[in-house]
């Protein structure tokens, strides 16, 4: 049998050959417009979806598969013992942005040397399979502000499964697509600063010396055929790029000044895909057009905060929207969201997220910053709260109902987010690294857990 780079190793539950996944596609199209040049350009993607263990989960993009921080996976919690030991260390360049992990490869982007490095390793052994690096500054061009709190990449790269291709986004602006089946080859990449002229985030705050950039932060998102950015250029805050060659598809109808968010989030709106993101100073939601053009604004929601600090992403659930941020915005805020406009359902003054995304689930809200936080979602009346998490911050539910934290400069905790819980519980506790902030965010994938800091020590923990 054939092997592809991302091919699991061994190969478990499948004995499918690559011919027979060709010949069904084949057979199945046979009469139509479909003939073997497109059925050869789909078998990459058709092979890794036959090869991934039925057991296994990837995390393939910012927040995981569903882009909400639920894993299908369970903490590996058994009553008494948790971490069950340390897999691998790697040291991958300076940043904060996530592993994605697909299969048995992990990718990792870093700054070091005046280099971002995107670097692919073995995920059961920590070694290095390929490696890619270009020029790149610690700083995006129009940075300015809190310079010893973050450097290298921050932008968390995205996989597209159907063409293997991962997209990455550099600190100052250079997008690329890179083929994971051929070691990371370069596809193509732009420049958005080049190409979108984007400004230096302006002073939005009533007082002074709050101006803040801290260049290109945000995750693309992958959807269909394209890759939505939030470029914040005067052509609009959000453009759609095609996927595999990179040209502008579309552009958003608002034309805000990109926040410092995560990235875009995919949402329906009264039956309509839509997209929504928290800009320097708006929740907007725009419709995703089927055709080249402008992306009309749904909705739109006042939200500017001092030092242009909007860092954490929305969390969505259905039709509604979760919004927080901290300095004068201090709140965390429901909105719901129709064909119609946003109306705000409630806002709570006295809890906040200044940095960690929020998690909705059955009926609740989770996050970690300044402690670890369970909100009610219908009325925004906190239910519990504890733990020992400062501003950095980031966590995971999973299928077993667990609280996945991690944050400080390195501690990783578990604690019990079961629906009739009343009050905080911690499970277990224990500190993995010690350095830096631990703003990238956590992942878990095939009962493993990987944490990094800011300096770029990213340490596999096993779980199950």
């Amino acid at each position: 049998m054939m092997r592809t780079l991302l091919e699991p190793e061994p190969v478990r539950k499948s004995k499918l050959r690559i011919t027979d996944v060709a010949k069904a596609v084949y057979t199945k199209h046979r009469g139509s417009v479909l003939r073997w040049p497109l059925i050869s350009k789909l078998v990459p993607g058709l092979i890794f979806c036959c090869i991934v263990s039925a057991d296994a989960e990837n995390w393939p993009a910012w927040r995981g598969p569903t882009a909400n921080d639920i894993s299908t996976e369970e903490s590996g919690w058994d009553g008494s013992n948790w971490i069950r030991g340390e897999a691998w260390s790697f040291e991958a360049g300076e940043g904060s942005s996530a592993p994605v992990v697909i299969g048995n490869r992990v990718f990792l982007t870093g700054w070091a040397a005046d280099k971002d490095h995107l670097i692919c390793l073995n995920a059961d052994t920590g070694k290095e399979v390929w490696r890619q690096s270009y020029q790149s500054p610690k700083y995006g061009r129009e940075a300015v502000g809190d310079q010893g709190l973050y450097s290298g990449a921050c932008s968390t790269p995205s996989f597209d499964s159907r063409s293997g291709l991962l997209v990455t986004l550099s600190i100052d602006g250079l997008l690329a697509a890179w083929n994971t089946s051929r070691k990371g080859e370069q596809v193509w990449s732009r420049s958005l600063y080049d190409d979108y002229q984007a400004p230096r985030r302006p002073e939005v705050a009533k007082r002074k010396k709050t101006r803040r950039d801290y260049g290109y932060v945000c995750s693309p998102l992958i959807h269909n055929n394209e890759v939505i950015v939030e470029v914040g250029g005067k052509s609009g805050n959000l453009v759609a790029f095609d996927l595999n060659t990179g040209r502008e598809v579309w552009t958003s109808e608002n034309a805000d000044e990109a926040g410092h968010t995560g990235g875009p989030v995919l949402m329906m709106v009264d039956g309509q895909q839509c997209v929504a993101v928290l800009t320097l100073r708006n929740l907007v939601v725009s419709e995703i057009p089927s055709n080249a053009g402008h992306a009309k604004t749904v909705a739109s929601f006042p939200w500017t905060t001092d030092y242009g600090n909007n860092i954490a992403t929305v969390a969505v659930d259905g039709q509604s929207v979760i919004i927080t941020s901290a300095y004068n915005q201090f709140a965390v805020c429901r909105v719901d969201v129709d064909s119609r406009g946003a109306r705000e359902v409630w806002r709570n003054t006295k809890l906040a997220s200044g940095v960690c995304s929020p998690v909705i689930s059955r009926g609740r809200v989770y996050w970690a910053w300044r402690g670890i936080h369970c909100v009610d979602f219908e009325t925004g009346r906190e239910l519990w709260n504890g733990g020992r998490i400062g501003s950095q911050g980031s966590c995971i539910l999973t299928k077993d109902e667990r609280l996945i934290v991690y944050g400080n400069k390195g501690d990783l905790l578990l604690c019990d987010a079961r629906r009739d819980t009343d009050r905080y519980t911690e499970l277990t506790r224990q500190a993995v690294l010690s350095r830096t902030d631990a703003w990238p965010h956590v992942v878990l994938s095939s009962g493993r857990l990987y944490c990094r800091d800011r300096r770029g020590t990213v340490k596999c923990l096993r779980v199950r």
